[in-house]
């Protein structure tokens, strides 16, 4: 059943006019929330992490690849999964190839899981993309991020999104490292759940459709998605 009634192209852009404004301050207050996020304290990460990476083992610092500040994927992949997780490769198909230009910002961006990175590799291949993904197999590092909980424990970050609660031994989350002029390493920010929203490009798009994500019928918000090799054909 259609939602919306047809109408004529006046009234159409008197409707259209009235829902610019709320887009306005929707940006204008999206504006002054991203001030506000780069204005936050950073806390300094005393700890080595190391990770098997394409080029040998590596330091967390050695991730910059010269620049200062890291934007860190935490891809849902654990160490003894087959496949990684389908809503995190939805993401992903969003982040292949965008290097080059965060580079152009003095970001680098990278992906880390817990799977051997062998595993990881092949995955990627399989997929089709352009990420530099590293594996912390072994390491703390997921879990003192907030997104790895062993035996669904609160760990080192007080549980999932910043609540008490442990849904999953593995979560998706980003986190964003800095890298000061002295070299001292600093956490400045994660984001899980929802807030994840804003870096899908696939759901952006689906908001500015009538139907929108259509996804109120379904089981959970996104029974819907699939592997990329994975959907059915008559879908693609």
């Amino acid at each position: 059943m259609d939602r919306t009634p047809l109408v004529n192209r006046d009234e159409w852009l008197t409707a259209r006019k009235a829902l610019l404004i709320k887009e306005k301050e929707l940006t204008q207050a999206r504006d002054a929330l991203a001030r506000q996020r780069r204005a936050l304290p950073m806390v300094r990460i005393d700890k080595d992490y190391y990770f098997d990476t394409e080029r040998g083992q590596e330091s967390l610092a050695a991730l910059f690849k010269g620049r200062s500040q890291l934007i860190v994927i935490h891809f849902m992949f654990g160490e003894d999964w087959d496949e990684g997780c389908p809503s995190c490769s939805f993401w992903a198909d969003h982040y292949s190839g965008i290097d080059v230009h965060l580079a152009a910002r003095d970001t680098s961006l990278i992906c880390v899981s817990n799977a051997p990175l062998e595993r990881l590799l092949a995955y990627r291949d399989r997929m089709g993309w352009r990420l530099d993904w590293v594996s912390a197999a072994g390491t703390d590092f997921s879990a003192d991020f907030g997104v790895t909980f062993m035996d669904r424990q609160p760990g080192p970050m007080g549980g999932y999104n910043y609540t008490d609660q442990v849904p999953s031994e593995e979560l998706p989350g980003v986190s964003v490292i800095s890298r000061l002029a002295n070299g001292t390493l600093a956490h400045s920010y994660s984001t899980y759940a929802r807030g994840l929203d804003s870096l899908n490009t696939a759901y952006q798009l689906l908001d500015l459709t009538p139907k929108g994500r259509d996804e109120d019928a379904l089981p959970f918000s996104m029974a819907w998605v699939c592997r990329r090799d994975q959907y059915r054909k008559d879908t693609g």
